[in-house]
C-alpha cells in the first residue's frame, strides 16, 4: 500500500493547525492511500521537544480522523525507555505497528540494538526502518538485519538507506531468515522509488516483491502516487516514469543542498495546493532552500501528469471542512 509520512500542520504562529492536521489526513485517505505514518522526520521530530509536547496531540488528531481500515503507523524514536514509552502512547491510541528508528543509539552494539527492538517490539508490533546515513541513519551489517528479521514482533521493514548494496543486504537477510512470507517489504528509497516497486528482487533464492512504500515523497502527489503502485500491481510497466519520480524528489527533497529543505520543500507543495497555509516548520530557521522554490516550478512543468492538483481542488473544502 502507499504509506504517506505524515506533514505538521502549523500557523504562523508556529502553533498546531489542528484543522490543516485533520484536512491533510482525509487527503491521503481519499487519494487512496492505505495507511499514514505519523510521528516521523516529515512530521518534525521536534514535537517530542519539552516546551512543544506535540507527540500526544498529533498522534490523537491523525488516529481519530483517520478512517477505519486505514492502517497507521507511529514513529517510535529514543533511547529504550522513551522508546516503550512512546510505544506504549501509540499502541493505546490505536495504531498498528511502530516504526522503529535507531538514529539515537549511534554506538549501540548489535547485540544492544536487538534488545532494544525486542523490548519496544513486546509493546506494538514493529516496523523495521533502515534510515540513509545523510540525515542521521547508522551502518547496519547483513547480519543485523537477519536477527532483526528473526524476532517475531517485526511485521515489516521500510528500507531507506539510500544505497543499493545495503538494499540488498536486507532483502538478502529477510530471504534467509526464513520469515520472507511474514514481513511486508516497503521501500523508503527515494531516489529508486519506481525501480524498488516495479523489480523482482532474486536473491538467496528467493524471489522478493516491495509491495508499497513508506515515504515522505508520498505525503504529496499521493493520488498519482496510489494509481502507480495500482498499476504496478495489475502489471503494467511504468518504468518509464521512474527517472521522473526520482527527478521530482530532487526538488521536493532538496538533494542539492543536502536535504536541508526537505520538509519546507513538501510543506510548499502542500501550500500551492492549498492544503496548507504556510511552509512553517517548528523549527524557525527551517525554509526553503535558495533556488528550491524554481526547482518546484521546474519539475511541476517538466512531468504535469505527476501532480494531483486537480484533484485536491475538486476535495480541498470538503477536507477543510
Amino acid at each position: 500500500m502507499v504509506i504517506p509520512a505524515h506533514p505538521l500542520a502549523l500557523t504562523a504562529e508556529r502553533k498546531l493547525d489542528e484543522r490543516r492536521q485533520r484536512a491533510l489526513t482525509r487527503y491521503y485517505a481519499a487519494a487512496g492511500a492505505g495507511g499514514i505514518a505519523v510521528a516521523v522526520h516529515t512530521t518534525q521530530f521536534e514535537i517530542r521537544t519539552a516546551g512543544v509536547d506535540l507527540l500526544r496531540p498529533v498522534l490523537e488528531l491523525a488516529a481519530e480522523t483517520a478512517p477505519e481500515g486505514m492502517i497507521r503507523v507511529a514513529g517510535i524514536c529514543g533511547p529504550t525507555p522513551q522508546a516503550i514509552a512512546e510505544a506504549e502512547l501509540a499502541s493505546g491510541l490505536g495504531y498498528h505497528l511502530g516504526l522503529l528508528s535507531l538514529a539515537a543509539l549511534p554506538d549501540a552494539t548489535d547485540d544492544e540494538l536487538l534488545e532494544h527492538a525486542r523490548q519496544v517490539g513486546a509493546v506494538m508490533p514493529l516496523f523495521g526502518f533502515y534510515l540513509q546515513s545523510a540525515v542521521g541513519g547508522r551502518h547496519l551489517s547483513y547480519g543485523f538485519w537477519r536477527r532483526f528479521a528473526e524476532l517475531p514482533a517485526v511485521a515489516a521493514i521500510k528500507i531507506a538507506p539510500f544505497d543499493r548494496y545495503r538494499t540488498v543486504d536486507v532483502l538478502r537477510a529477510v530471504a534467509d531468515s526464513g520469515r520472507a512470507d511474514d514481513i511486508a517489504l516497503y521501500t523508503g528509497n527515494d531516489d529508486n522509488i519506481v525501480a524498488d516497486l516495479a523489480m523482482i528482487h532474486r536473491v538467496a533464492n528467493r524471489d522478493l516483491r516491495m509491495v508499497g512504500g513508506l515515504l515522505g515523497h508520498w505525503s504529496v502527489w499521493t493520488r498519482s502516487a496510489t494509481r502507480l503502485l495500482a498499476d504496478l500491481r495489475a502489471g503494467r510497466d511504468v518504468t518509464h516514469l521512474a527517472a521522473a519520480v526520482t527527478d521530482s524528489n530532487s526538488a521536493f527533497f532538496d538533494v542539492a543542498h543536502q536535504y536541508r529543505g526537505c520538509i519546507p520543500g513538501l510543506h510548499e507543495v502542500l501550500r500551492r495546493q492549498g492544503l496548507l497555509a504556510g511552509t512553517w516548520c517548528l523549527d524557525p530557521d527551517a525554509g526553503l532552500a535558495p533556488g528550491q522554490s524554481a526547482e518546484i516550478d521546474r519539475v511541476y512543468a517538466a512531468y504535469p501528469e505527476l501532480n494531483d492538483d486537480r484533484f485536491v481542488a475538486e476535495h480541498r473544502d470538503e477536507w477543510l471542512r
